[in-house]
């Protein structure tokens, strides 16, 4: 499985190896790998653009350094909660992060995450590999709504990292500020 994002200028790709259980993400954006690294890593950051935009997001931790942990919760408008936790297993500033991703609603399907910052001179290209126990995890996960999530958080990454704001992105908060 291969699409793509059009909306934007820099395309979000997302593949699913049929023979492997994997998902591979790549896009590029136009900051140095720094400030994308710094966004990927900076919990007042990362609750600004990951995931819908329909949804809004608290953190309850997010200790991005090798051997810290995370979690945090997506709620829609309606009280529905999405919860997420992991582990960073190594975080490599402005080069790497390797961390475990549980979406709690599906336990048993814990995957591997690594995302790879590479420098293209003033830009920078993320890819993220994860490695999910099964094809099957991975097919479920996919037929999710990830890749909709994935292209919208990076739409919000890009309007974040170019200093943009709107009041869609806006809405996406800490709990604090939300409840």
């Amino acid at each position: 499985m291969s699409t793509t994002g059009t909306q934007h200028h820099n395309e979000t790709r997302i593949v699913a190896d049929p023979a492997l259980p994997t998902i591979v993400i790549t896009r590029e954006f136009d900051a140095p790998p720094e400030r994308v690294f710094r966004a990927y890593t900076d919990p007042d950051l990362v609750v600004r653009w990951l995931g819908p935009r329909r949804l809004t997001m608290w953190i309850e931790r997010y200790d991005a350094r090798s051997g810290g942990s995370y979690r945090y919760v997506h709620r829609e408008d309606d009280g529905t909660e999405y919860g997420f936790h992991g582990v960073f297993h190594e975080v490599r500033p402005d080069e790497r992060i390797v961390q475990t991703f549980t979406f709690e609603g599906f336990p048993d399907g814990v995957s591997l995450e690594t995302a790879v910052f590479e420098d293209l001179g003033g830009r920078a290209r993320v890819t993220t590999t994860s490695l999910m126990g099964s094809i099957e995890d991975r097919d479920a996960m996919i037929s999710s709504g990830m890749e909709g999530g994935v292209r919208e958080g990076y739409e919000r990454l890009d309007e974040l990292l170019g200093g943009g704001r709107n009041d869609r992105a806006d809405r996406h908060t800490d709990r604090e500020t939300t409840s």
